[in-house]
Formats: structure tokens, sequence, C-alpha cells
């Protein structure tokens, strides 16, 4: 069955879709107006490994991502419906394809530090057409993201990236010091500086931080495509999104499905939900 017609997609709204189950303990020692990754919050989906110095692409079977049955093409999957609350108010629930990451990284060296390999282009991770998007890599975000905590040196992290056009270049410089918390995401986009405005990046090659901020910590890479969007205004009031509002956003076969908060407090908060995802 294809959902092309509004009783198809009723049909695959009731019968046989995936379920997503949203449990989520809060993360201390975020910011607001920060984004949080819940890739290593606990609960459901469960707590996502820490990736390790070699770049990966993580699947929908990586544990951390939300699992949905895997379709035999021309079938599909699509975001259909999601419930969401959260114990703090003014919150943004985020759906993500986590589609890239890199982690190993050390907050507390000055001088640069290699990747290899972190480059979505074929010839580096390969990453399927399906899930990246647009062939200039527009459809993906890029994301500095923090697994251990940093030590309090103010410090600042200057990241060379390549761009979908082959050419290289230093993105503005990020401040990483002052105690970086864990769980913390910062984006990279708005990083670009004004002569590579138009540009989009495609690969990360090295990171170097000036100076140290006196404690290793673990940080690193990811790369994510949006796939919708969730608005969580009040405090512990459950917000429901059908298929218009979430826009039916397509889920790839292989797509690993990570929840990322835009925080209006200074912890994540419990989070808790669900939804499905349908097939056709």
């Amino acid at each position: 069955m294809t959902v092309s017609n509004g009783d198809q997609l009723i049909d695959a709204l009731a019968n046989g879709p995936s379920r997503i189950v949203i449990d989520k303990a809060s993360i201390a020692n975020q910011a607001v107006g920060g984004f949080t990754s819940l890739w290593r919050a606990t609960g459901q989906p469960a707590q996502g490994a820490i990736p390790g110095t070699t770049p990966a692409i993580p699947t929908h079977a990586t544990t951390g991502a939300i699992g949905f049955a895997q379709q035999t093409a021309p079938a599909t999957s699509y975001i259909g419906w999601m419930a969401a609350s959260c114990s703090n108010a003014t919150m943004t629930l985020e759906v993500h394809d986590r589609v890239a990451h890199h982690g190993g990284l050390s907050l507390n060296v000055a001088t640069p530090q290699t990747i290899t390999g972190l480059d979505l282009a074929p010839g580096g991770l390969n990453l399927e057409a399906a899930r990246r998007g647009d062939a200039n890599y527009s459809d993906i975000q890029w994301w500095l993201e923090v697994y251990a905590d940093g030590g309090a040196t103010a410090s600042n992290a200057t990241i060379n990236v390549t761009y979908h056009d082959n050419s290289t270049g230093n993105l503005n410089a990020i401040a990483v010091g002052g105690t970086i918390r864990a769980s913390r995401m910062f984006p990279l986009t708005p990083l670009i500086p004004v002569a590579d405005q138009g540009k989009f990046i495609r690969a990360i090659n090295s990171v170097t931080l000036s100076p140290a901020t006196g404690t290793p910590g673990n940080f690193g890479f990811t790369a994510t495509r949006p796939r919708t969007v969730l608005p969580l205004l009040q405090a512990n009031f459950a917000y429901v999104a059908d298929f218009n509002l979430l826009n039916l956003p397509e889920v790839p076969n292989n797509s690993c499905l990570m929840l990322i908060l835009l925080s209006g407090a200074t912890t994540s908060g419990t989070l808790r939900g669900g939804g499905k995802i349908i097939h056709g």
C-alpha cells in the first residue's frame, strides 16, 4: 500500500504503524536558549553510546535511535502523529535523523585535533542520498556535541571544514570554555563566515582550541537532518500534532531518529510522549 490520498493516510495511521515511545529523564546544567541533545538521556529510546574517534553513520538499529519497521521500495515511512509533554515550559522538541557522528576529542588540548573521515560525500562516509537530502548538503545541520564536561578556563574552538563546492575554510570561533556541559549541542551553520555564505558544510577536518579548558571532557561533531518540530509551550501539558502540523516528513530506511530540545530552562526537563511512524 502507498500513501497517496486521505483514505490511505487514515488507513496507515490505524493499521500497522511503528510506535514512537518517548520517556526521557531530565539532563541538568543546560542553557536557556541553547540546544540539548537527548542522545545520552536515560529512558526511552535507550541511552545512546558516546561515539568513538572513528566517524560512523548510525542507523535505525543503533541504540539510542527511535526504531521503526524497514520498508521495501517503493513503500517508505513518514512521521504521521506525535504527542509530547515536558516538565519545563517554553521548550521546543525537534526530531532529527542523526546521519553521522564522531567523539573522543579532548577539551584539554591546545594543538590541532585532526578528524579523519567525517565526510558525507562519496569516498567518505558515503551517506545514502535518501538520508542526505539535497545533493549540495543544504538539508544537513552540523553540531559540536559535548559528551563530558570541560574545564572552567575560557576557550575558543576554531573548526576547519570542507564545503559542498570542495573548498575549505575555518568557521568563526565558538566559545567552549567556562565549564561546557555534557549534552550541549552548538549549531555550526551560524559560524560560517560572511565570505563563505551560501556554502554548505560537507565535512569536518579539524578543531583547534585556544587555550585548553583545563579538563579533558569529551566532545565531537554530529551531522543531522531535521525531520519535524513540536512546540511544548506549557509545563506538564501534552501537545498533540497530526500529520498536517508535522508536515508528514519522510523517514527513509536506516534513519537514526533522535530527539533535540531547544531549551527554555537550565535543565532539559522530564520528557514524555509518543507517536506513530506510518508506512506506505
